[in-house]
């Protein structure tokens, strides 16, 4: 399975971020712009939190708040589950079913190296089984 630093490597931007201040409207914004799910929300250099769209979906739309009002502080999963660049593809994908999230910030200890999504898991574990499967099968004609 390939460490997450290698899929970082093949996104174009994986770290889109935010503020605690900013309204809901905002960021939805943003990741409708970066055409992403969600963002890492970011406090002096420091990682407190991500906002998705299914924070937004869960706590302001289903509640009848408006975006406009709400801080994403008031929204944010403030306890992020995090990996390591060497943690692999597979692992990632088992913090992600037992946590029942379907993004993972990238650090070095404090320091944020961006984030993957459960589709850049899939698209790792896929292409490794189809790698496998053209091994195999030129294995088997030969």
């Amino acid at each position: 399975m390939t460490p997450v630093s290698e899929i970082l490597k093949r996104r174009p931007s994986a770290a889109w971020t935010t503020e605690p201040e900013m309204t809901v409207f905002n960021v939805l914004h943003l990741l409708a712009r970066h055409d992403v799910g969600a963002l890492m929300v970011m406090e002096q250099g420091r990682l407190v939190g991500i906002v998705s769209e299914r924070d937004y979906t869960r706590k302001v739309a289903l509640w009848g708040r408006s975006s406009k009002e709400v801080k994403v502080a008031e929204i944010m999963t403030s306890k992020v589950v995090v990996v390591a660049p060497q943690t692999r593809s597979r692992e990632c994908m088992t913090l992600m079913s037992q946590h029942k999230i379907r993004h993972l910030p990238v650090l070095t200890g404090q320091a944020v190296l961006g984030m993957i999504s459960i589709r850049d898991i899939m698209d790792d574990i896929i292409g490794e089984h189809e790698a496998t499967i053209e091994h195999l099968s030129r294995y088997i004609h030969s």
